[in-house]
């Protein structure tokens, strides 16, 4: 166990040697600054002032040579070595609120909701405390680093954590979870993580956009909205693209929760139509984030929202967001690559 210091404040917390500096300080409730998790994003930058540490991932995208230069590393991809003192700007918005911690869950079932998607449930031995919309990260057998996939249901005492993931071709993850993993098999978890949860707080109606398998986050916040009280009457506009007719899902799951029609509202929309073989496509074309502004209008800047999809999808909701003057305080989505 070593002890990290934040230089020029009064943080400090201690890390197992197998641990990374970002997920125990998190695990110490200190606000340290992150988004991904897994290397690719950037947010978790810090300086080693004293100390030295482990690099997980040395070539992790999230790190450019300029960074290494002046001595900085990703505070997800670094692991002690020795008592260190770090710089880096922690804030209240990263302070979790369920704190994340390490356990194990036996896979107890699958179920297919697209041809390329399929939701995994694992069971824990004790209850599920996370968030709405949030994410854990996963250790697969045989596959070097952990994988991020958010939760698609919300928590509950029986230790489910059920995560809809693409799979993804070629990759390297996706074919073990699908083509390997057995019924009964126990995976290493860490969680939860992630800031594009469920504000309770907020009295504004909700917009969730998403493609592929950002379909699991946005699902979890839809049925969060439906189990708390204080959120069950607002309005939920939910937005899904995918490049074909194959690829639309979300609408039955939806169907499931209380108020759909009348609170809830599912608006698919396709990109490609020439994969429509069998011209049966009677609905939108274009992009999802297209579809949300046309449908939206002038009250674009009223809404909370929340997204998650391909990083392309997710650049160009942020953008057009910020084109129509919507407040970033009121957008909410965790950086995948």
């Amino acid at each position: 166990m070593f002890k990290i210091k934040i230089a020029d404040t009064m943080a400090q917390f201690d890390c197992a040697d197998n641990d990374t500096v970002l997920r125990s300080g998190l695990r110490a409730g200190v606000g340290m600054p992150y988004e991904c998790n897994v290397g690719s994003c950037g947010t978790c930058k810090m300086e080693i002032v004293e100390g030295r540490v482990e690099a997980l991932w040395e070539q992790a995208p999230g790190l450019n040579e300029r960074d290494k230069k002046r001595g900085r590393v990703l505070a997800c991809q670094s692991r002690p070595k020795s008592d260190c003192t770090v710089r880096l700007r922690p804030g209240d918005e990263y302070k979790p609120v369920v704190r994340p911690h390490q356990f194990e869950a036996s896979l107890i079932t699958t179920e297919d909701i697209t041809h390329d998607i399929r939701e995994f449930r694992f069971r824990a031995a004790k209850s599920a405390e996370f968030l709405p919309g949030q994410y854990a990260l996963m250790a697969l057998p045989g596959i070097t680093g952990m994988r991020a996939y958010s939760m698609s249901n919300i928590a509950n005492a029986e230790g489910e954590w059920h995560f809809q993931i693409k799979r993804v071709p070629n990759g390297a993850a996706t074919p073990m979870l699908f083509d390997r993993l057995r019924i009964g098999e126990k995976i290493a978890f860490d969680g939860p993580f992630g800031l594009a949860y469920l504000r309770t707080q907020s009295a504004r109606h909700v917009v969730c956009i998403a493609g592929g398998s950002g379909l699991s986050p946005v699902i979890s916040i839809a049925r969060g909205m439906a189990k708390d009280k204080n959120l069950a009457m607002r309005k939920l506009h939910f937005f899904y693209g995918g490049r074909g007719p194959q690829d639309i899902c979300g609408e039955n799951l939806l169907r499931q929760l209380p108020g759909f029609g009348e609170r809830t509202f599912y608006y698919p929309v396709i990109s490609m139509p020439e994969l429509d073989t069998e011209k049966k496509w009677q609905g939108k074309v274009g992009f999802v984030h297209e579809l949300a502004a046309q449908t939206l209008g002038a009250s674009l800047p009223n809404f909370e929202y929340y997204f998650a999809g391909p990083p392309p999808m997710v650049q160009a909701v942020q953008t057009m967001l910020m084109q129509h003057k919507v407040p970033s305080a009121q957008i909410h989505f965790d950086r995948f690559f």
